[in-house]
């Protein structure tokens, strides 16, 4: 097998892998709507996920970044989910917290249009236009990838993974190691560290999953969490 056939053959797995993070949090939004309201689960994960769906979509367009395809669809899908989830939570907030997801989404609208303005304008060549918009897919994957680290802290503090979902961490290790796989081939600067970045905080959840799990009263109500989604 030949390189490029291995590298589509990697993508087509991330694709799935991806697909598979991106809808993990279904049942949240089957809670969401069965309730009629959004309890104390928060949106932030998913507008963010929107915005860095948003800059990687642009990044694999030929224009920016030649021959991403399979990044391209990868992100397609995610954004379009994301997008459900958001109409969801627009549906059943309260009037102060549609506000704050309208304000937070217009932001990131025009972030958008600023970066392929500015992209289009001012860089001409594929090497320029891959640098600065992989330095902003690099930032936001990044943070994406650390968002967990507040339920990792929470873990620590309380000595329980009840609600850190351990198909959540699995299935961000398994993106995390797929796609960096795919960023060597060839080498994308861009692609490959916040993705090895999300691999080494995955192993730490499931480090932290092994070793707190004994420790875990999975009887113990403490209300409803919000979730962390990463992507």
């Amino acid at each position: 097998m030949d390189e490029e056939a291995l590298r589509t053959l990697v993508g087509i797995l991330g694709n799935i892998i991806a697909l598979i993070l991106f809808l993990l949090p279904v049942p949240t939004f089957t809670k969401i709507m069965k309730a009629k309201l959004v309890q104390a689960f928060r949106p932030d994960p998913y507008v963010a996920t929107i915005l860095n769906c948003a800059m990687w979509m642009f990044y694999s367009l030929p224009i920016v970044h030649p021959d991403s395809v399979l990044l391209f669809t990868v992100n397609c899908a995610g954004f379009a989910i994301e997008v459900v989830f958001i109409i969801i939570f627009l549906a059943y907030s309260t009037w102060s917290g549609r506000k704050k997801i309208i304000i937070v989404l217009i932001i990131e609208a025009v972030f958008t249009a600023v970066v392929v303005v500015v992209t289009l304008m001012c860089f001409h060549t594929y090497a320029s236009r891959s640098m600065i918009v992989g330095m902003n897919c690099l930032v936001f994957n990044t943070l994406m990838y650390a968002s967990p680290l507040t339920v990792m802290k929470m873990v620590i503090k309380t000595k329980s993974v009840k609600y850190m979902p351990l198909a959540l961490s699995l299935a961000s290790f398994a993106c995390g190691i797929v796609w960096s796989l795919y960023a060597l081939m060839p080498f994308d600067l861009y692609l490959f560290v916040p993705n090895a970045l999300g691999t080494l905080s995955a192993v730490v959840q499931l480090t932290l999953y092994a070793t707190y799990y004994g420790t875990t009263n999975w009887d113990e109500d403490d209300g409803e969490k919000g979730e962390v989604q990463m992507s």
